[in-house]
């Protein structure tokens, strides 16, 4: 039985670190848990991280950022105690706070925390790092893998947040697949919600949005393959272009370089730094939503992209189907013709794809996820 008297611990570090993915998983779940438990929930984050991004826990009596001792006192603070903090020394401070069971949000467990006796879950969002090593430095995928190895030998429970994860984790690793359990990640509706015309004009104005453009979201990088969709525009009817919204990388360039020689240059634009409040009309005014990803571990952008009325156009290969449903249209990573004749159909048949999908995806929307957690919590808390 967890009550007042029970203490949960999780790893905060993307929760006052991440501004989207991992941290935005992160704090939604907590401020979902905190919310339906009278359990004190303690947070424990290397350092205190982005001011605005730890406000987004909501202030609550049973909720608690926990913090190393050495941030506080006049030890030299660097990334490496921070680390090292992570992966072993917070053991200790999970026992000192009485700490019935851990929860590692972002798809790590410190060492140690089976045989301190602490009850833990990890969730495991994705293992594209072992699915794709050839977007990774050598280096980072052989920690990645490491901490992989190290979190199934310390793990009690794990949520994997798709069945394609799930599907990696007992390909790449040994553990009871009994005790793996699929929670999708919860989506709010604020994209689902009207967006005022002052609104949608101000981001026109802002971001010189063309009057018709099909719309692409997420870290412009090798993997999510924003280059297929450039491939595709010389196949697309003129005044249709392309808006890429996310963090650049080096990649930007390849994606550049590809517009340049097929001649499309005038027809990409790229957006950064958009604020987050600008996002919903940005979606609104596009006409269809592409998302070419090589490999995901779920898609949030996708349900995102529906709530706001587009139809979905995304890549094969991973776990997109799971996120988009049968109404969204899908292609091979490396076909430009298919994304091209994808997205026509999807924009001529958009009224009916859009309607269908939102059905879809209100599986996603506020479903309990914090029930499904407190759950395995509950279970797991029963047998110690």
């Amino acid at each position: 039985m967890i009550d007042r008297n029970t203490i949960i611990g999780f790893d905060a570090k993307r929760i006052v670190s991440n501004n989207t993915g991992l941290g935005s998983y992160s704090r939604t779940l907590v401020n979902d848990l905190a919310a339906a438990t009278e359990a004190r929930l303690l947070l424990f984050a290397p350092t205190s991280g982005n001011t605005e991004l730890r406000r987004q826990i909501a202030v609550r009596e049973n909720v608690e950022f926990v913090y190393p001792r050495y941030l506080f006192d006049n030890r030299l603070w660097h990334k490496l105690a921070g680390s090292r903090w992570r992966s072993a020394g917070m053991v200790d401070d999970l026992a000192k706070h009485n700490v019935a069971l851990f929860h590692g949000l972002s798809g790590e467990l410190p060492k140690g925390l089976k045989a301190s006796g602490t009850a833990s879950v990890v969730t495991i969002h994705d293992l594209i790092f072992l699915r794709h090593p050839e977007f990774y430095n050598p280096i980072d995928v052989a920690i990645y893998r490491r901490k992989f190895l190290r979190t199934l030998a310390e793990a009690d429970r794990i949520i994997a947040i798709s069945e394609c994860t799930k599907r990696d984790i007992l390909h790449y690793g040994e553990f009871a697949e009994d005790k793996i359990s699929v929670i999708y990640q919860s989506c709010g509706t604020r994209f689902g919600a009207p967006v005022p015309e002052g609104e949608l004009q101000e981001a026109a104005r802002r971001y010189h949005l063309p009057e018709h453009y099909m719309l692409c979201v997420g870290t412009i990088e090798e993997r999510k393959n924003a280059a297929l969709a450039v491939k595709a525009l010389p196949l697309l009817p003129r005044e249709l272009h392309l808006v890429v919204l996310g963090r650049p990388t080096k990649y930007k360039k390849v994606v550049e370089n590809e517009a340049m020689r097929l001649g499309v240059a005038d027809r990409l634009h790229f957006l950064h730094g958009v604020a987050n409040d600008h996002l919903a009309a940005i979606y609104r005014q596009a006409d269809c939503f592409v998302y070419p990803s090589r490999y995901e571990g779920f898609g949030i952008p996708i349900i995102e992209a529906i709530q706001s009325g587009l139809p979905v156009v995304a890549a094969t290969g991973s776990c997109l189907e799971e996120a988009g449903g049968p109404d969204s249209l899908y292609v091979s990573p490396d076909d430009a013709e298919a994304l091209a004749a994808a997205v026509v159909r999807s924009i001529d048949e958009r009224q009916m794809r859009v309607e269908r999908s939102r059905n879809y995806v209100k599986r996603f929307e506020n479903t309990g996820v914090a029930r499904q957690v407190m759950g395995i919590y509950e279970d797991l808390l029963s047998r110690k």
